[in-house]
């Protein structure tokens, strides 16, 4: 199994399990209110149901809805494309997401290129196996920056237009939930997936192979916010597989949990201190700075992604009627004054809060 496959499959397993957990617990709601009086209330069939957003590989849980190739296109061009690229070879923000499988790869259900020592890189549509992991990911993660904010229809739209454009699905083509197995059998590398091992081992066999029972479960269940050693470093160091530039990155799975290292001092970025704030608008927009993640770019003094506050300030504050075309760059996304990697566009954002965030930057210390 390729190692974004067992991102995915872990993925759409943790979400699986938490909806387990939230019908179980409907179900011995009574009890566990006797045992413990006074400590939440039971989950409401809407709240399952926003859970509920995972999609399994036989299409299990695949939202009714349908989007064309040229509609994807649209959403692609708005909303993607800025870390993707045009045709989703980008590899100035994000890996590649095209490229590397050919029409043999479609027929086969196994990617060449894979073993070739020669290939430059290893694009998603190379490993993925399930069709259904697209539609997932895109649907509970992406834009990264507003997550859960595309409909079904959009996501097959967007969907659409990736497959269109790795010549799986022909340019007139429309995703639906009522043809997606009938493309899953032209997945590039849809026999490339192994249920052979797993990441947690049961009774000395991977858990791939477990059936629910029901029968003779823990009262009490003991959470961990770490992986068993055995599976911490199964597939290489996570924080080699993230970007190279940014604040978030993975763990260094090369070493043992934060919680194992007695007096190690990790330092998380945030957003800019709101301490020393002299009005509601600053405290406003350093929190709109934070909740749109701009602070996955921008840091305070030093160079991320894109320019620090203090490079923006210092090259704006002093041209006249600058923020109408600040507030409209951000908006509309783009690249070239401050380097090649572009920036998203932010079409979500209303020009207000564009606005606050954009003059709260000139105007920093």
């Amino acid at each position: 199994m390729s190692k974004l496959a067992n991102r995915f499959l872990s993925t759409r397993a943790l979400a699986g399990a938490a909806v387990l957990a939230l019908s179980i617990a409907q179900v011995s709601v009574a009890q566990t209110l006797n045992k413990y009086p006074g400590l939440g209330r039971p989950a409401t069939p809407a709240e399952l149901a926003a859970w509920d957003i995972d999609v399994r590989p036989d299409f299990k849980g695949l939202p009714k809805g349908s989007g064309t190739v040229e509609r994807g296109q649209e959403i692609w061009e708005s909303r993607c494309a800025n870390c993707h690229g045009t045709f989703g070879e980008s590899n100035e923000v994000f890996t590649p997401i095209i490229g590397g499988t050919t029409v043999d790869d479609i027929k086969t259900g196994r990617v060449a290129s894979l073993t070739d020592p020669k290939q430059p890189q290893r694009t998603t549509l190379m490993k993925v196996a399930t069709l259904s992991s697209l539609y997932d990911y895109i649907y509970r993660a992406m834009p990264w920056n507003a997550p859960r904010s595309m409909s079904a229809d959009d996501t097959y739209a967007a969907l659409a237009y990736m497959l269109s454009v790795a010549e799986i699905v022909p340019d007139d083509f429309e995703l639906s939930d009522k043809n997606m197995p009938e493309v899953q059998q032209r997945m590039p590398n849809r026999n490339g997936m192994t249920t052979a091992h797993g990441m947690w081992n049961m009774n000395g066999k991977p858990d791939v192979t477990g059936s629910s029972c029901m029968n003779n479960c823990q009262t009490e269940v003991k959470v961990t916010s770490f992986l068993p050693d055995y599976a911490r470093n199964a597939h290489n160091n996570i924080a080699d597989q993230n970007r190279i530039f940014g604040p978030f990155r993975g763990t260094d799975s090369n070493h043992p949990p934060v919680d194992k290292l007695p007096g190690v001092t990790y330092v998380v970025m945030a957003a800019p201190p709101i301490a020393g704030a002299s009005s509601i608008a600053t405290s406003i927009a350093q929190d709109l700075f934070k909740k749109n993640a701009c602070n996955a770019c921008h840091a305070p003094a030093s160079k991320l992604v894109g320019p620090s506050i203090a490079e923006i300030a210092a090259k704006y504050k002093a041209q006249p009627d600058v923020m109408p075309k600040l507030v409209a760059k951000v908006k509309q996304g783009g690249a070239g004054v401050w380097g090649t990697i572009p920036m998203m566009s932010h079409p979500d954002m209303s020009d207000g809060d564009i606005g606050l965030i954009v003059n709260w930057m000139l105007t920093t210390p």
